[in-house]
């Protein structure tokens, strides 16, 4: 955006996770009564590191250069370094991560049990969050990778719901077994590489031979791909979403299953151009699935947070396929999708979550009903959500899936008129589910007596969805810094798709 010029020689990125680090620590050594201590602490923390990304957001540059870099040697031996920047792709996750941190942080005051634990976890969690969008160091954002994932067991096997030690389980053991395929590539790379973690000079200087690319890419990209929900290994995120408390509903769609798909084009796609041309058709075909039915699922669901967690397997699967377009347009698309989703999905849960579930203690569709009339604010929030996960003009969510099925059409233009089907299906279900929430007779006399919404949840309601309306009435508030930093990765993928021509594609009928 480059508003204003921010000071030089301030290790600005370090500080905005660094926050996080420090509240923790504050929190752990605070008496365990100190209940609202430890809130009033993770708020301020996040507050913080929120205000922090939001200046360097505003004072970046557009021209696809990395920018506020960061560098320290670590374990020179093995050409390991503490290596931090920010590009027009990584900006818009940062920012995304530090609003659902804060606004996460807001709906979590009604944790009354083994606060201290949770926070500590929660601001760990999201320290590993911010670090592997900060790392240009392939072996310290996979150390970062690892802390994002781990805390995620206990967050929802203590203070969970809806078989919540099956739930943590099921997720930690996919993330597991994804984390060794990320691992399998990470070594791979860096011994074929010239031994450097450093992935400016691997993309720059490295030559991967073509045979390689073939044999590697798919593990490191479905590697990263397991945490971005992609079919066959979507199962663990719906059972995640549902049995995490609200605001670790929100961070775990809201950015952590961004954490893939972000590993997968920073990462892979961008060190083997080669290997993401040859197997793209391969992958467009298994996201198709993710698309259509994942939408199909969520339509026929009964819990309200499982047609939320079944919708981000349909919405991760359209960001994932957008990045198997390798084309300008449909990356562009899958890093706004990226955005528009975790804005979207932190509202959805905020709503079902903290508004409705805590109050009426059910998510069953057929007991809810008629809620707008004692909670307007939230049909509001949850209306503002659905419009933007429609792709409505207007809202957030439209742009970014434009460019989706924009570049869609340019490479696969069977997938793409087979993708659409989920649009129809997506209005279907969350118009379905709005007018059984919110209108329509009070079916529970007892909801007429619902508490008010806290001063909390009317403040995270309001960030999110105000950020859906921006970014969706002036999508040039990220449109140019995403898409100059495209450019070069598009290049290297043009570049290659040269290769794959003449050694052929494994499935050839679906490219254009």
């Amino acid at each position: 955006m480059n508003l204003f010029t921010l000071p030089t020689g301030i290790p600005y990125l370090s500080m905005i996770w660094l926050s996080l680090l420090i509240g923790a620590l504050i929190i752990a050594v605070l008496p365990g009564s100190w209940k609202n201590g430890m809130r009033w602490t993770a708020a301020g923390a996040s507050l913080i590191s929120l205000v922090l990304s939001v200046l360097v957001y505003a004072s970046y540059k557009p021209d696809g250069t990395l920018q506020f870099v960061e560098r320290l040697p670590w374990v020179p031996q093995f050409g390991i370094s503490y290596f931090l920047g920010v590009d027009g792709i990584s900006l818009p996750m940062l920012l995304l991560t530090g609003v659902i941190m804060f606004t996460g942080s807001l709906i979590s005051w009604s944790i009354n049990e083994r606060v201290k634990e949770y926070y500590v976890l929660l601001l760990l969690l999201v320290v590993g969050v911010f670090g592997v969008f900060l790392s240009l160091d392939l072996f310290l954002l996979f150390v970062y990778y690892e802390l994002a994932v781990l805390p995620m067991y206990l967050l929802i096997g203590i203070w969970g719901s809806t078989r919540k030690e099956y739930g943590a389980m099921k997720l930690t053991l996919y993330l597991m077994v994804g984390s060794v395929f990320v691992l399998i590539g990470m070594l791979a790379v860096y011994f074929a590489g010239g031994r450097t973690f450093d992935l400016i000079a691997m993309a720059n200087t490295a030559t991967f031979s073509r045979n390689f690319q073939f044999a590697f890419f798919m593990p490191m990209f479905l590697g990263f791909a397991v945490l971005a929900g992609m079919f066959p290994f979507h199962t663990w995120s719906p059972t995640g979403h549902v049995a995490a408390p609200t605001a670790v509903s929100m961070i775990h769609a809201g950015v952590l299953m961004k954490l893939g798909a972000y590993g997968c084009l920073r990462v892979a796609m961008w060190l083997m151009p080669v290997g993401a041309q040859f197997w793209a058709p391969v992958i467009v075909g298994l996201t198709l699935l993710n698309v259509v039915y994942g939408a199909t699922i969520a339509m026929a669901q009964r819990d309200f947070k499982y047609v939320i967690g079944y919708s981000s397997v349909s919405h991760m699967g359209l960001v994932v396929m957008a990045l198997s377009t390798m084309n300008q347009t449909g990356i562009n698309g899958a890093v706004l999708q990226m955005f528009a989703h975790g804005i979207m999905t932190g509202l959805f849960f905020a709503v079902v979550g903290r508004m409705v579930y805590e109050r009426t203690h059910t998510r069953q569709l057929p007991e809810l009903g008629g809620l707008a009339q004692v909670m307007p604010f939230a049909a509001i929030m949850l209306i503002i959500g659905g419009f933007s996960s429609m792709g409505m003009p207007g809202f957030a969510g439209f742009f970014a899936e434009f460019n989706i099925f924009v570049g869609l059409w340019q490479r696969f233009p069977v997938i793409a008129i087979i993708a659409a089907l989920s649009i129809p299906i997506t209005a279907a279900y969350i118009l379905r589910v709005t007018r059984q929430v919110f209108f329509g007779e009070i079916r529970n006399p007892e909801f007429r007596r619902l508490p008010r919404l806290t001063w909390q949840e009317y403040t995270a309601g309001a960030i999110l969805s105000t950020l859906i309306i921006a970014f969706g009435i002036f999508p040039d508030l990220s449109h140019p810094m995403i898409n100059a930093s495209v450019t070069p990765i598009v290049q290297r993928l043009n570049g290659a798709s040269q290769v794959v021509q003449q050694f052929g594609n494994p499935v050839p009928f679906l490219v254009k």
